[in-house]
């Protein structure tokens, strides 16, 4: 990171127990270099032997985001980013409309059978990534399934996450896959408008469609493997692979 992007981030990260007066020894690596390795990682796909060695060892970035991770610091410390990139443009720090839809990837020879499905309509075997964002295209919620999940039936558990989390929002719009009973529902049971952005039978080729088109941008600037917490599969070093 930048001596601007730390000074921003600083502020937001857990203060150690022994700064606090809770005892303990002193951490013996630099936040600013953990949250570095965690953005290696992330970035390059690796895993975390992989580590590079210019970082602290792999065990301890490792320990360091899994206490993080466990205690919900994670989700925290992205949520009150995108709150801070909102107010930079001028917006409400909580949304009130975002955009859903998912993507399915081929799984990595390492992914087991038993969380991974063959999606029938993109001729694909592996995972599926349901995500929600805002106007912005900034991540609300994810889920991760096995690439035969319904889109409708995981977007009834994933709007209602971001419902609860966002008591503001009242309006989602999603593509021709997401009709049917799950209108009613989003209307009914999450006080949710969720308004289909259909394609026209006429058009040809690529055509950027309203609202659409800012989750369709979100997918395609993260479509690589990563390893994200608290998604299906395991692997060897305690890591979750998402695809």
């Amino acid at each position: 990171m930048s001596d601007a992007e730390w000074a921003v981030v600083r502020p937001l990260l857990p203060v150690p127990g022994w700064l606090r007066g809770r005892g303990g020894q002193p951490e013996a690596y630099c936040h600013r270099a953990i949250l570095d390795a965690i953005r290696y990682l992330v970035d390059n796909g690796t895993k975390w032997r992989a580590m590079s060695a210019d970082f602290p060892p792999w065990d301890r970035v490792y320990a360091f985001f899994r206490r993080w991770r466990d205690h919900g610091l994670v989700r925290e410390f992205h949520d009150r980013l995108r709150r801070r990139v909102r107010e930079k443009a001028g917006r409400d720090p909580e949304p009130s409309a975002g955009v859903i839809d998912s993507q399915s990837i081929k799984a990595d020879a390492v992914v087991g059978s038993d969380s991974r499905g063959f999606d029938g309509g993109k001729l694909i075997n592996g995972r599926k990534r349901h995500v929600v964002v805002d106007t912005l295209g900034l991540l609300l919620a994810v889920m991760v399934t096995a690439a035969d999940a319904g889109d409708r039936a995981a977007a009834q558990v994933l709007l209602a996450q971001v419902a609860a989390a966002h008591h503001l929002l009242a309006l989602v719009w999603a593509d021709g896959g997401y009709t049917g009973s799950l209108v009613e529902y989003c209307l009914t049971g999450l006080a949710l408008v969720l308004a289909i952005v259909k394609r026209s039978d006429d058009m040809r080729g690529f055509v950027v469609l309203p609202k659409r088109w800012i989750v369709e941008r979100f997918l395609c600037a993260t479509r690589r493997s990563v390893c994200i917490p608290g998604s299906a599969g395991r692997n060897s070093e305690g890591g979750s692979w998402a695809e």
